[in-house]
């Protein structure tokens, strides 16, 4: 199945019912909206199914748990209300996001004994259509102007707030970029806007640690655990390429082989050039290629045309 290609429909469910688009609505009062308290996942439908819709919903579960959304959270439902707009939706390839917010939080009735119950939306669109050049020539990335901090709390989980990311991306843009690389304010490399990192030398590879990766006594880690980057480790441990998850600097990334990006989208994205450095001979990798033929595969697309 091509990546990308669909027919032109989809779904949208609000609080366990189906509504038209023209009539999707929340609160002006929702927490998401009036304060930006939400999660939100992203995943892909294809070949009938939701590609690691499991190992998602666990890490919005987990999220929603750590932060204090929502402590009520069950996997099984969730699951079956994706499904179901999944198999509602008309869609051969959709991008499918679940988003949950803190729900209607109207800060003027200060009475509330608990809290309000959370907001629940899953809207199933077309999958975004990538040129095959992306995959073939690799893509330039830049460096955002902004850092992240591993002493925040909620950096690492996939939270409603993502202007920075989108605003570095339109940065990015300007420039000829496919997407902007993330540094702690440690100037070690994090991620991208809307990935994570990869880097190959020798064969093997380097990723930033993310959060959950961290050893005993060491401060938190601002990187998202990307479930495209689970399955890269784990397709790559199938095939016994070795990965060094570790503090990553920037010399790391410029001086490797290769470098590409993951996520859910794309799957495997490779990064030809980091600024004005090329990566490795500037051409995209051998390990890359592989990579990125493993990521289709166990996603059921093919690449696009």
């Amino acid at each position: 199945m091509p990546l990308g290609s669909s027919l032109m429909s989809g779904a949208v469910w609000i609080n366990g019912a189906f509504v038209e688009r023209s009539e999707a609505r929340v609160s002006a009062f929702d927490a998401g909206l009036q304060h930006g308290v939400g999660l939100f996942e992203t995943m892909l439908f294809t070949d009938g199914r939701v590609h690691r819709l499991d190992e998602h919903l666990q890490r919005l579960i987990s999220s929603s748990r750590a932060l204090g959304l929502a402590q009520s959270m069950r996997h099984e439902p969730l699951a079956q209300a994706v499904l179901a707009v999944a198999a509602r939706c008309e869609l051969e390839t959709a991008r499918i996001r679940l988003t949950i917010t803190g729900g209607d939080l109207n800060l003027l009735e200060s009475n509330r004994e608990s809290p309000a119950d959370p907001m629940i939306l899953i809207v199933a669109q077309p999958a975004t259509r990538y040129p095959k050049e992306m995959f073939e020539k690799g893509v330039l990335a830049t460096i955002a102007d902004d850092r992240v901090n591993p002493l925040d709390r909620f950096a690492g989980h996939k939270t409603l707030n993502y202007w920075p990311r989108l605003r570095a991306l339109q940065d990015a843009a300007t420039k000829g970029a496919g997407e902007s690389i993330f540094l702690q304010v440690t100037n070690h490399v994090a991620s991208g806007a809307v990935s994570n990192v990869f880097a190959v030398r020798n064969g093997s590879l380097i990723t930033p640690l993310a959060r959950g990766e961290e050893e005993g006594g060491a401060i938190g880690s601002p990187v998202l655990p990307g479930i495209a980057r689970e399955t890269i480790l784990e397709l790559a441990n199938r095939a016994g390429i070795g990965c060094d998850r570790r503090l990553v600097t920037v010399e790391d990334v410029l001086d490797a082989d290769e470098v590409f990006l993951t996520n859910s989208s794309w799957g495997v994205l490779p990064v030809t050039r980091l600024e004005a450095k090329a990566i490795g001979d500037g051409a995209v990798g051998e390990v890359t290629k592989s990579l990125r033929e493993k990521w289709l595969e166990d996603a059921g697309v093919s690449e696009p045309e």
